[in-house]
């Protein structure tokens, strides 16, 4: 699944799904998703966010610590989808 609107549909699903007051366009792919110092999501949009990114790409989030990993921004979310995806195709393949 690494199509190059990756990154896009993430934000997409973002905005979306946790009714952020930005648009897409605002939310740059290194952005800290958390804290003061980035878009200042809290503990609720985690939860929405994981499990949009079940619904939506058909990736889960197992526990906390990887969702810290995965979550932290963009960036991360869309390798944590590709390399799912890609542990996924390995799976069906063996």
């Amino acid at each position: 699944m690494a199509e190059p609107n990756l990154r896009d549909r993430i934000k997409e699903m973002m905005v979306e799904n946790l009714m952020l007051k930005v648009s897409k366009e605002e939310i740059g792919d290194d952005l800290p998703l958390f804290g003061p110092e980035g878009l200042g999501l809290d503990s609720i949009d985690a939860l929405e966010l994981v499990v949009s990114l079940e619904k939506k790409f058909g990736v889960s989030v197992p526990n906390s610590e990887t969702a810290r990993q995965a979550l932290a921004t963009v960036n991360t979310i869309h390798d944590y989808i590709v390399a799912q995806g890609l542990a996924q195709t390995a799976a069906e393949g063996a």
